[in-house]
């Protein structure tokens, strides 16, 4: 009686793991948003009172990449104000992490196309060249005027 009583397929035990952080990052976030819009509002969701600032108008759809995957973000929009939240910078795309990787990547020698290969399989959404040497053209611009400063 040397054989294995319970097999376990590891790959796919693996892959609903990061699907399970993805959700809950998702979800997280997505909260965040919602709490934050109804500080703005002056008011929970459906509820009337005097002192409101402005109204929810719906939501949009957000694609941002993080470290957990590509997570879809519902972003409130207001009647009567701007939504602005610290839980993400505005037109980003990516968070911070997933950047200083590229750039990393990139530093270390390997090629943008590699780096967009990489992306693919780490974070479920592909970086393009163009994104890869814009974002080291920023880096290097940073450095350029660190080194002038001394």
């Amino acid at each position: 009686m040397s054989g294995n009583i319970v097999s376990v397929d590891e790959e796919s035990l693996k892959s609903d793991l990061r699907e399970l952080v993805r959700k809950t990052v998702q979800e997280t976030l997505n909260a965040l948003l919602d709490e934050e819009a109804d500080e703005m509002v002056g008011a929970e969701r459906y509820e009337r009172t005097a002192g409101r600032e402005a109204y929810r108008s719906g939501h949009y759809k957000r694609k941002l990449v993080t470290t957990s995957g590509e997570v879809v973000l519902d972003v409130p929009k207001l009647r009567g104000a701007t939504f602005q939240t610290t839980v993400i910078e505005r037109y980003r795309r990516r968070e911070t992490s997933v950047e200083e990787a590229i750039i990393e990547m990139y530093l270390a020698g390997v090629s943008t196309r590699r780096i967009e290969d990489v992306s693919e399989i780490l974070w479920g959404a592909g970086v393009s060249a163009g994104t890869v040497s814009n974002l080291n053209e920023k880096a290097f611009e940073s450095v350029v005027c660190f080194v002038k400063r001394i």
